[in-house]
């Protein structure tokens, strides 16, 4: 019976972790990635490619590129429009950069090569805000005689009538779960 709880409770931890990971986006996409100046033919790749994709907090940003002839640097939007390189958020220069992603909004990218900045090589990536709970989510107060009651200080934020793919995952790793310990339930 122990056997079976513990595995039960490792089963739904393992799912829970994988739940709470950030994806991983190489930029530009695919496998190598596109941080790089882009000939005029793909002028507008890292613009497509960042308006293409869903970024939450907690994902992680890959730029790859050549460490010898060029770095990343995070800057202000203002710093992005005029491609000023002298005074970074952040810098980036060893080839193969990791960048996590740990608050909503835009978060504004350039190359340290001004030149290569205002040839096109930046992007501006918006991370999406946490989801707001649902009104019912949480545990419901009833107000006591003893105090004056409590109303809510703005109106519950409507459901989303399409839920992004993450969610999705998230239904389908719990679904999994149960599944995944019902059978280990019954095999042990």
């Amino acid at each position: 019976m122990a056997s079976r709880t513990w595995l039960s409770v490792l089963a739904l931890f393992l799912v829970a972790l994988r739940v709470s990971e950030g994806r991983e986006y190489t930029v530009g996409g695919g496998k190598d990635g596109a941080w790089t100046v882009p000939s005029n033919s793909s002028s507008g790749i890292l613009k497509q490619w960042a308006e293409s994709s869903r970024f939450q907090i907690g994902d992680h940003l890959v730029f790859k590129y050549n460490k010898d002839n060029d770095s990343v640097l995070q800057v202000t939007e203002n710093d992005y429009n005029t491609c000023i390189t002298s005074s970074p958020i952040a810098s980036y220069n060893d080839g193969n950069s990791v960048v996590k992603l740990e608050k909503s909004g835009p978060h504004y990218f350039i190359s340290g090569e001004k030149d290569a900045c205002e040839k096109g090589e930046k992007v501006i990536v918006v991370v999406l805000s946490p989801r707001a709970p649902i009104a019912g989510d949480g545990p419901a107060f009833s107000p006591s005689g003893d105090g004056p009651a409590l109303s809510p200080s703005s109106p519950a934020v409507p459901p989303s009538s399409s839920a992004p793919p993450q969610a999705l995952m998230v239904v389908f790793n719990a679904g999994f779960a149960l599944v995944l310990a019902g059978l280990m339930m019954v095999l042990f």
